[in-house]
């Protein structure tokens, strides 16, 4: 990967950024991941297609990797998939942050009845960021359970990277319509929406246009691969444009099946500016989290 080191370094060096700011990476327990990876390997429903692991290495060479790109702060993007998880995986992401102190230390939730007492003690243990994965997790984001936990956080300010879209393949709660609704109950909740709402591009670009504190993130969006499956519209182009101060660089790594600097460059060749990009790929990022 020495050639997508040095295509990394080069972007910063052109746009004059000190570093890269991902909001999108995942680091976990060593059998989750493994069981992640297991889960591409074997092509499965929620994928259904090829899905090599370009950054297939232990987490310490994982670490190196990133900080070499220049990646200054990263995330531990980790989501349960059944009640029970959730308290085990904070506690876990909680003692890789204190190790790793380029990571935003990151926390979950799931919808049952203790989400209100364990996000709360997440939060006043430093969490600043969290992660929703409704597509995985397979619920409603609307579930009552969950209602201390939107709340709190709309307080707190702590934003939630949330995988509330359809792609790669819809879920019973993804789509605008759940999350939407949340927002209408909280609006001021930091939702970042994962992928860029993909494939409901549209309709995630307008629930960003109705609350402030939406954001998005670019994980996967424009590449090569994602663009063979669910393009983004180019009549949206402006719309994007617009909300050049609330898009954030997401990646997927390690999970992605090409080089990290494809991200990039896929986010540079939309034509939308250099001071498009420094924000994007830094500004906005240092901005929301105060790095």
């Amino acid at each position: 990967m020495g050639d997508d080191h040095d295509d990394v370094v080069r972007f910063r060096q052109r746009l004059g950024l000190p570093g890269l700011i991902d909001v999108h990476t995942h680091f976990m327990p060593e059998r989750v991941l493994r069981k992640v990876w297991a889960y591409f390997d074997s092509a499965g429903p929620l994928t259904g297609m090829e899905w090599p692991i370009a950054y297939r290495h232990e987490e310490a060479e994982r670490l190196a990797l990133l900080r070499s790109f220049g990646v200054l702060r990263f995330t531990s993007m980790l989501y349960p998939h059944k009640p029970g998880m959730a308290v085990w995986l904070n506690d876990w992401a909680a003692g890789f942050a204190a190790r790793t102190p380029d990571c935003l230390h990151t926390a979950t939730f799931f919808p049952e009845p203790d989400a209100g007492r364990y996000v709360r003690e997440a939060v006043e243990a430093g969490a600043r960021v969290f992660k929703a994965h409704l597509q995985v997790g397979a619920y409603d984001p609307t579930d009552p359970l969950l209602d201390p936990v939107w709340g709190l956080l709309a307080e707190a300010g702590v934003p939630v990277v949330t995988h509330c879209g359809s792609g790669p393949a819809p879920g019973r709660h993804t789509g605008p319509g759940p999350i939407g609704r949340v927002l209408a109950r909280h609006p001021r909740l930091r939702v970042i929406v994962a992928h860029l709402g993909m494939p409901e591009y549209a309709e995630f670009l307008t629930l960003a246009e109705a609350y402030p504190e939406v954001r998005l993130d670019t994980t996967m969006a424009f590449t090569d691969f994602i663009e063979d499956l669910s393009p983004f519209p180019p009549s949206e182009h402006g719309r994007l444009a617009a909300l050049g101060d609330r898009v954030l660089l997401g990646t997927d790594f390690p999970n992605i099946p090409y080089p990290y600097a494809h991200q990039l460059h896929a986010l540079e060749r939309l034509g939308l500016g250099d001071d498009w990009l420094r924000a994007v790929c830094h500004d906005n990022a240092k901005a929301l989290f105060g790095v």
